[in-house]
C-alpha cells in the first residue's frame, strides 16, 4: 500500500478500508496544526496507477479474510475532497470496479473544498458514493477563525454545509475546544452552536486544543499575541456547547486530546452529558488536567 507518513482518520472510520489518494494539506496554514509537519512537502496527489494498485492489493487482502465484508472506503490525507470533480469521479469508478460491495466513500474535507464544486457536481458525487465526509469546522467564532488563519468564516460554514445538505451528502463536524483562547470559551461555544443549529451534521466530535512547540500558535503565545484557555475552562466551554445545541445529533469527545471520553445522542442524552461535565469541573483539578495535557506526546 502507498501510505505516506502518519495516517489520520476519525475514530468512527475504524472499520473502513483506508485508501491513500492525497498526502498532506492544501491549506497548511492553520496556526494550531502540526499533523503533517513530518512530510517533506505541503500536498501531493496520488497517481491513478498507485490508487489502482492499492485497490488490487486491498482486494487480495479481502479475499484472504472473507468474513470481513468492507462496505466503506475512507480516502486518506488532510482534505482529499479538494480534488477536482473529475478526479473524484475517476477514483470512485476505480473503487467500484475492484470493490463492487463498497457502498460509501468518506474523507476529510475543508469548507473551501465544497465551495469549488457546483451543486450538480455535489449531487453526482453523492450518487457515486461520496457520503459521511468529515469537516474540521473548528468553531463558529469568526475572530478565532481569522486569527488561526482557517481561510473561511462562520457564514462560509453555513453556506457550504447547507449545500451538502441539499446534495444529500451527510457530514461530520469537528469542534476544537479552546480555539477561541482564554476567557472566550463560552463565546466560541455559543457561536458554534448557532452555526450548527442551522445545519444537519450527523456527528459533532469535540477535540481539545493541544499546543505543540513546533506550531505557529506556540510562537504567537511566546510573542504575547494569544493566551491559552485553562483546562477547566475548556470543559466549561463544552458544557455551553452541549446546552446550546438544539439539533438532533451524535455528540462525542473521544480522541486522545480529551482527558475524559464523552458521547451521547442529543437531545436524548443532554442531561447525562451535562451531568458528566459537571462532575469533571467539580471534582477534577486544573493541575491534574494540565498534567494530562503536558504528557500528551502527540494527538
Amino acid at each position: 500500500m502507498h501510505y505516506t507518513g502518519t495516517i489520520w482518520r476519525p475514530p468512527y472510520e475504524a472499520p473502513s478500508l483506508l485508501l491513500e489518494v492525497t498526502a498532506g494539506c492544501t491549506h497548511h496554514r492553520c496556526k494550531f496544526c502540526t499533523l503533517y509537519e513530518e512530510l517533506p512537502f505541503k500536498f501531493r496527489m496520488s497517481s491513478l496507477a498507485d490508487i489502482e494498485e492499492d485497490l488490487i492489493e486491498l482486494k487480495g487482502q479481502s479475499e484472504l479474510w472473507p468474513d470481513c465484508h468492507g462496505r466503506r472506503v475512507f480516502l486518506t490525507g488532510a482534505n482529499p475532497f479538494v480534488l477536482k470533480y473529475g478526479r473524484l469521479m475517476e477514483i470512485a469508478s476505480l473503487i467500484h470496479r475492484y470493490h463492487p460491495a463498497i457502498e460509501t466513500i468518506g474523507c476529510f474535507a475543508r469548507v473551501t473544498d465544497v465551495t469549488a464544486k457546483t451543486d450538480k457536481e455535489l449531487s453526482n458525487l453523492r450518487l457515486a458514493g461520496y457520503d459521511g465526509i468529515t469537516i474540521g469546522i473548528e468553531t463558529g467564532d469568526d475572530e478565532a477563525l481569522t486569527f488561526m488563519d482557517k481561510g473561511y468564516l462562520a457564514s462560509d460554514i453555513i453556506r457550504q454545509c447547507s449545500r451538502l445538505d441539499e446534495a444529500g451528502i451527510s457530514y461530520n463536524s469537528f469542534y476544537l475546544t479552546g480555539i477561541s483562547g482564554a476567557g472566550r470559551g463560552n463565546i466560541g461555544a455559543k457561536a458554534t452552536a448557532e452555526v450548527c443549529n442551522q445545519l444537519h451534521p450527523v456527528r459533532i466530535g469535540a477535540n481539545m486544543l493541544t499546543v505543540y512547540s513546533e506550531s505557529g500558535l506556540y510562537q504567537e503565545i511566546q510573542k504575547g499575541n494569544w493566551k491559552e484557555e485553562g483546562e477547566l475552562e475548556k470543559y466549561m466551554e463544552l458544557q455551553t456547547l452541549v446546552k446550546k445545541l438544539k439539533i438532533p445529533v451524535y455528540f462525542g469527545a473521544l480522541g486522545a486530546s480529551n482527558a475524559f471520553q464523552l458521547q451521547g445522542i442529543l437531545p436524548r442524552d443532554k442531561e447525562k452529558l451535562l451531568y458528566k461535565l459537571d462532575r469533571i469541573t467539580e471534582t477534577v483539578s486544573e493541575e491534574e488536567l494540565q498534567r494530562y495535557r503536558r504528557d500528551l506526546p502527540h494527538l
